[in-house]
């Protein structure tokens, strides 16, 4: 009988001293359990958002996103979202074909340290000059004031850079890198040095020569950077000739109506915004 008393009287106490001692939070690293990139196939034109998925019983004191392109790393402080569990940070845009590595970096509280390493490519689509148009020509009034505009009637960027514009038959204009024309955006060429033409990556530094004209003939032809035709504008017959003056100048515009697709009319100046749906019929133009 002593016997079982005195167990009885060891597990009492055992059990006594269990519910005097707190659990003690486990101590470790926590789990990275995806990390994914937004969009998923970058291009030169994206900015890169890098998502970290958290697990662990430790909360998460600090995420680090360390990336690197060449020979530079850059440390970046990621957002934790309100679950405590989501974090993320922003890579800037890229140029085509630069290899970017990151690495996701979680310290916890109780100071163990996590790490996901990732790269990729930034890999642009091949731009679709089928989708390049001339859009609108303006040549009365002064040099500063006569432009070409052009429009992308696609949804994806395409790059002037090797783009051509010739007048006469002479090449006046040819696209340097990093002037880009964005989905169903313009792109202006001014036609004096004095006048900074506006394109849909910024300030375009060489104007077109001048010579455009809204009473001679004359024929404005865009070429792919491969040479190729894509689009022309002509007013008049060559004969013996191009610049040869015409009886009707015009003081209006020849705008695509309705924008980007139509056939060339005359119309009232939109610069840079979308071309009215009809115009006067031109019959001036060969198209």
């Amino acid at each position: 009988m002593k016997t079982i008393k005195l167990a009885f009287a060891l597990i009492i106490a055992t059990l006594a001293m269990t519910a005097c001692v707190e659990d003690k939070v486990y101590e470790g690293p926590n789990n990275i359990d995806a990390v994914s990139i937004t969009p998923e196939s970058p291009t030169s034109f994206d900015d890169v958002i890098v998502t970290a998925n958290i697990s662990g019983l430790q909360s998460v004191k600090e995420a680090i996103l360390k990336y690197t392109v060449g020979d530079k790393t850059t440390d970046v402080t990621m957002a934790g979202a309100s679950d405590g569990k989501t974090f993320t940070a922003t890579i800037p845009a890229q140029p085509d074909g630069t290899k970017v590595s990151y690495v996701v970096i979680i310290t916890n509280e109780a100071g163990y340290t996590t790490t996901a390493e990732r790269e990729y490519t930034v890999g642009d689509k091949p731009s679709d000059y089928t989708k390049l148009v001339l859009n609108e020509l303006f040549g009365a009034g002064k040099d500063g004031e006569k432009y070409i505009e052009l429009y992308n009637n696609g949804d994806d960027p395409i790059k002037l850079e090797g783009v051509t514009i010739k007048k006469d038959e002479a090449v006046t204009w040819t696209g340097v890198k990093d002037e880009v024309i964005m989905g169903h955006s313009y792109f202006l060429i001014v036609g004096a040095s004095e006048v900074p033409g506006v394109g849909g990556s910024g300030p375009n530094p060489h104007p077109m020569i001048k010579g455009l004209s809204a009473q001679k003939t004359l024929p404005i032809e865009l070429f792919n950077p491969k040479g190729e035709l894509v689009n022309k504008f002509q007013r008049g017959e060559k004969g013996d000739g191009w610049g040869v003056k015409l009886s009707f100048e015009n003081k209006k515009t020849y705008s695509r109506c309705p924008n980007g697709t139509g056939k060339f009319m005359i119309a009232d100046k939109t610069f840079g915004a979308k071309n009215p749906d009809n115009g006067e019929e031109a019959e001036d133009l060969v198209q």
